[in-house]
């Protein structure tokens, strides 16, 4: 997930950021050229260095993530009735269950964040999980929260490249595995859902929520083109593929599809809450007001201030307002309805190969 509507203070008290680079300036400098062609950039340089990339983006953000939206990062369907993190909450709950996760078995969270979904579905269901990551910033803080907020004879973590599991990790040897919005930063979806496959016991189940373009997208639209190009962008992606195209990789990596809908598309707006409410812009609701034009300025002019006054390191600008142009294209992406953050799909590794 991605936005911009974060505590300030919380970019100059950043571990990530302030205290372990100081400058952030050439590591984003760096981070945008991968997405302009001019500069050597492009779809091919994203998915050869997909993991510097995509490590030196947690690096800038992952802080001012939970500062701003929690330790989930991801997005949820929302009831008029329910507070944002009850909706979270339900949305990994969710999971479990058509996870079928049980106490006694063991299954996989695949690119884990800092964490916590991956308790919270541990905690539900009393299984085991195991949460897996690349990035040192969110492993060291996985294992510091664990043991703050547990459950911690139920969690454990491997650090490992989701591209390579099955060289970490033995095969055939998880119940099941899952993921939360994480697999959108795979360079290449059919080689990740192999390795997946590659780690699962026959029968095992895989589900998942994933970020895809929908039919209503059309390539031969400028704009729409230039919504999913500043969603990529700001939120380290190599590219948003096309729903139908996720779900064809999982049939030719050897799943069985259970089921696949786009979880967004349930909206009822005489019950529900959009699920990108919380990046939007409207003068009428005080938790928005971040993200309207003169919240925007405001939280501009302080970071200027404090990277001035060296509160914040150098580049701290160009981070904020990354986040706050891809703020943008998310919620016209969701508005147009041609992306979703929580395509689901749940498939099954067969009994027999």
């Amino acid at each position: 997930m991605s936005t911009a509507n974060y505590n300030i203070a919380a970019v100059a008290r950043s571990d990530a950021i302030a205290g372990k680079q100081g400058d952030v300036s050439e590591v984003i400098t760096g981070f945008r050229g991968l997405f302009d062609e001019k500069k050597g950039g492009g779809l091919e340089t994203r998915k050869e260095k997909y993991m510097p990339m995509v490590n030196n983006f947690y690096n800038m953000v992952t802080d001012i993530y939970e500062y701003g939206w929690g330790q989930s990062f991801h997005f949820a369907p929302r009831n008029k009735s329910e507070t944002f993190e009850t909706s979270i909450f339900r949305h990994e709950a969710y999971l479990a269950f058509k996870m079928e996760m049980k106490k006694g078995l063991r299954y996989l969270d695949i690119g884990c964040g800092v964490g916590a979904p991956g308790r919270n579905m541990a905690r539900v269901s009393e299984a085991d999980v195991v949460g897996l990551n690349n990035n040192d910033h969110q492993i060291a803080k996985c294992h510091t929260y664990a043991k703050s907020f547990g459950p911690q004879k139920q969690v454990s973590y491997v650090q490992s490249d989701f591209m390579k599991m099955s060289e970490t990790l033995e095969k055939a040897s998880f119940d099941g595995a899952f993921h939360v919005e994480a697999m959108c930063h795979s360079p290449d979806k059919l080689a990740s859902f192999k390795q997946v496959y590659e780690i699962l016991k026959p029968g095992a189940l895989f589900g998942g929520y994933d970020w895809v373009v929908t039919d209503l997208y059309d390539p031969n639209n400028a704009e729409h083109n230039k919504i999913k190009s500043g969603i990529e962008l700001g939120n380290s992606l190599p590219t948003l593929p096309l729903y139908s195209a996720v779900i064809e990789d999982l049939k030719r990596a050897g799943f069985e599809i259970v089921e696949h809908r786009d979880v967004a598309a349930d909206y009822d707006p005489n019950t529900d809450i959009t699920w990108y409410d919380s990046l939007d812009a409207r003068y009428t609701d005080f938790k928005n007001f971040a993200h309207t034009r003169v919240g925007m300025w405001c939280s501009t002019q302080m970071i200027w201030a404090m990277e001035t006054l060296r509160l914040a390191p150098t580049g701290t600008s160009d981070v904020h307002n990354l986040l706050t142009a891809t703020a943008k294209d998310l919620v016209l992406g969701g508005k147009t309805r041609i992306f979703t953050p929580m395509y689901f799909y749940l498939a099954r590794k067969p009994l027999v190969a």
